[in-house]
């Protein structure tokens, strides 16, 4: 029996998942709601890229949507620059009976001790009010720093610590928003983007340290985070545009989950727009980008994930890799129970093959 599912937002990641929804098997593509204009009566097939005619033509209409009664929502939509309103919508869909997987609002990964409970609250109120269950999750934030460290820690005897990395070149990431104004590349040095406003990247990675605290049997007593950035020695261009000299062309972060003083959980991002930049910060596994998880413990590991991909480079490829953590998700959080369900409390996902069917 196929999964009826709705589509919201048609970025890097929407518009891969939405590829996935139109050509497997087990979904029915209801709707599809996009926030821009020229997108709006476009038939699904031409927004995921692919050359199909779907008959479901693109609406931005959130009411709209949710009247062709799908049994789940896949919400890709754009939140860093609009958290509240990412939450308006997912606690919307959610009181209407449809279940909610996405990328976004990454803060709903795992809010607990993060954000007050009375807004968990409400979250959760929609969630039984609808019968309805929700699933946030990604690569980073998600399945590089949530499901591959909790795997292998399932081996050690003793944990000591655990960092999670990606180590990439962003040049190939066509998406000025996240770009420009969230990681501020190609902006002065001395002006602060939103990812590293005070407490920022507290929260955007606060909920995968706490979900890895969670799955490792603690509690972190605080969350700290530090970055450095480096200049563009000359101009240059990028798939998301201009990046002047003199403006951020790369930059290293760290987030930490602190218990008694000490370091247990580290989320580490290393982030250059050329290969020549830092090269004395952490390279990556393989040309262009890689992630990277490393315990320390009996026994310890350090673990290379090297997404490929034969339709892209190495941005590409990690990108449909959160599409498909997403989209493959879809099953077990339809047969949830209601409210925000984790990967700590969801059966293991895995995708399918079709051809060998």
């Amino acid at each position: 029996m196929t999964i009826r599912v709705a589509h919201i937002g048609t970025g890097n990641v929407g518009r891969l998942a939405l590829s996935q929804l139109i050509t497997d098997p087990r979904f029915e593509l209801t709707g599809v709601c996009v926030s821009t204009e020229a997108k709006v009566g476009k038939d699904a097939g031409e927004l995921a890229g692919l050359d199909v005619t779907t008959g479901v033509t693109a609406t931005d209409d959130l009411d709209a949507l949710l009247a062709t009664q799908p049994d789940c929502a896949v919400y890709c939509a754009m939140a860093d620059n609009r958290p509240a309103e990412a939450i308006g919508d997912c606690l919307r869909i959610l009181a209407a009976g449809v279940n909610v997987v996405g990328s976004a609002p990454g803060v709903l990964q795992y809010p607990w001790q993060l954000m007050p409970d009375k807004y968990i609250a409400r979250v959760e109120d929609a969630a039984r009010l609808g019968n309805s269950s929700l699933f946030i999750t990604g690569v980073d934030p998600g399945f590089a720093n949530d499901l591959i460290p909790l795997a292998f820690a399932g081996t050690c005897q003793r944990v000591e610590q655990v960092r999670c990395m990606e180590i990439a070149d962003y040049a190939t990431y066509d998406g000025a928003t996240v770009m420009f104004d969230v990681m501020g590349f190609g902006k002065p040095l001395d002006e602060l983007p939103i990812l590293f406003q005070p407490g920022v990247l507290g929260i955007a990675w606060g909920t995968a340290i706490r979900q890895l605290a969670a799955g490792l049997g603690i509690e972190v007593d605080d969350i700290t985070e530090s970055c450095e950035r480096e200049p563009a020695p000359e101009a240059f261009d990028i798939a998301a545009g201009h990046v002047p000299k003199g403006s951020v062309a790369a930059m290293r972060f760290e987030i930490r989950g602190m218990l008694k003083g000490e370091p247990v959980i580290i989320i580490e991002h290393v982030t250059r727009l050329r290969g020549d930049l830092r090269p004395d910060w952490a390279q990556p596994a393989q040309p262009g980008g890689s992630y990277r998880v490393e315990i320390t413990g009996e026994p310890s590991y350090a673990v290379d994930i090297c997404p490929s991909s034969s339709k892209g480079d190495h941005n590409h490829a990690a990108i449909v890799a959160a599409a498909g953590r997403i989209v493959n998700a879809i099953p077990a959080v339809v047969a949830a129970e209601p409210g925000i369900r984790t990967t700590l409390d969801l059966p293991l996902v895995t995708g399918t093959c079709p051809t060998l069917r």
